[in-house]
């Protein structure tokens, strides 16, 4: 089977959710056989050099990409007020992408071609005019609702709104482009609904993102020693951003009042200032790690407060096949149906939080237990091999039974 995967920005190095959810499949599919082609942009704000790769990022077949400047500029930002183009969307129309993908189509024949977000539908054209590949959307989220709750959390009336300007036209486009796609690809039950609901009648199946699992290994457990906390993630993806704070600001000082000795630590690439210079007890900010893995294994208990976005959360599946803990919301685990004080904790609200926290503090023995009992959960549903080899047979099926243009 050929795909041709096109992505928005280079999937490496692995250290967002995105990155991640692109290579882990793209390998997983190769290994069942399927050559696979990359194209893919190469953006400012992500650069990433392309004679750095590993030499074990050797899963694709051939590896195409193109530069594409993609930061916001202050006049294109306004100018588009008074167009009815999604400037979301605009920001990844690239003309050296767009010639590069006919030369590709033209050379080589695919049966899938497979469009990693939203962001890629403008080429949707391109790739009808040029082959008769079945085209699939994995939608890593449902785009415009993380806007739409961005916009709502903004008080500045003036950017509120633009941002209700431009998350209202990002929908439009999100809907509107709905039924051009042969068959869509979601990370969660969820998404699937949702997209459902907003009108998608194509062929359509939800397939979680699986993970390397060996290469998950439980540090020795720590003996004794304080309960420490730890938190990962982009800090530029608005809804880590908006949750990290939110704990900072109402649990955080519950906690340190009632447990004096705990710690906190938190990672993440483009931390932002006012993180830089948190004056907080016992709050440790790390910025960007080399190594999230080895990060994650030196904490105790792994906190993902989050209230707005959709897709899944990988950050929860590595820190429980590492062994641990997760404290997150219910929406923090969309796609991962996990239980309660069984292999994950859960907390909604403020009280919720520091309650868990507590209960984490006070029986180490138990959340020992939650974190042995999340990685078999990682092992049985979440292994990335038997997750791809599921996609694979619909993909089969799509190319025996699919509808074409």
């Amino acid at each position: 089977m050929k795909i041709l995967q096109l992505c928005k920005k280079f999937p490496y190095p692995l250290k967002d959710g995105e990155a991640i959810a692109v290579t882990y499949l793209s390998k997983a599919l190769r290994d069942l056989g399927c050559e696979i082609t990359l194209l893919s942009m190469n953006t400012t704000k992500h650069y990433t050099d392309l004679n750095a790769l590993p030499e074990d990022f050797n899963h694709y077949d051939e590896i195409i990409s193109t530069d594409l400047d993609n930061k916001i500029k202050p006049i294109d930002a306004f100018l588009n007020l008074f167009s009815r183009e999604s400037y979301h969307i605009n920001r990844f129309i690239c003309n050296a992408f767009n010639n590069e993908l006919i030369k590709l189509l033209k050379r080589k024949q695919f049966d899938i071609v497979q469009l990693e977000t939203l962001y890629l539908t403008p080429y949707i054209d391109t790739i009808k005019r040029y082959s008769d590949a079945q085209i699939v959307m994995r939608a890593h989220n449902v785009e415009h609702e993380i806007w739409d709750r961005i916009t709502s959390n903004t008080t500045f009336f003036p950017k509120k709104w633009y941002l209700n300007h431009l998350s209202k036209k990002l929908r439009n486009y999100e809907i509107g482009h709905l039924n051009e796609y042969d068959y869509l690809v979601t990370l969660t039950d969820r998404d699937l609904r949702k997209f459902k609901k907003l009108g998608y009648q194509n062929g359509a199946s939800s397939s979680p993102i699986g993970i390397e699992i060996e290469n998950y290994q439980v540090a020795g457990s720590r003996v004794g020693g304080d309960l420490s906390i730890c938190f990962i993630g982009s800090l530029d993806w608005m809804p880590n951003l908006e949750g990290l704070d939110w704990f900072l600001m109402n649990v955080w000082p519950q906690i340190i009042v009632a447990h004096p000795e705990v710690t906190f630590h938190i990672a993440g690439r483009n931390t932002p200032e006012h993180l830089k210079n948190l004056q907080m007890k016992n709050v440790y900010v790390h910025g960007e790690v080399e190594d999230a893995r080895s990060f994650i294994n030196k904490y105790t208990l792994m906190v993902v407060p989050l209230f707005s976005g959709s897709g899944m959360r990988v950050k929860i599946l590595e820190g429980m096949a590492l062994g641990k803990a997760v404290l997150t919301t219910r929406l923090g685990k969309e796609g991962i149906h996990a239980e309660d004080r069984k292999n994950i904790l859960i907390a909604d609200s403020v009280s919720d939080f520091s309650e868990a926290i507590s209960f984490a503090i006070e029986n180490p023995r138990q959340v020992e237990e939650i974190g042995k009992e999340a990685k078999s959960f990682v092992h049985t549903y979440f292994d990335n091999r038997e997750i791809a080899d599921q996609l694979f047979h619909i993909y089969e099926d799509l190319l025996v039974n699919g509808h074409h243009h």
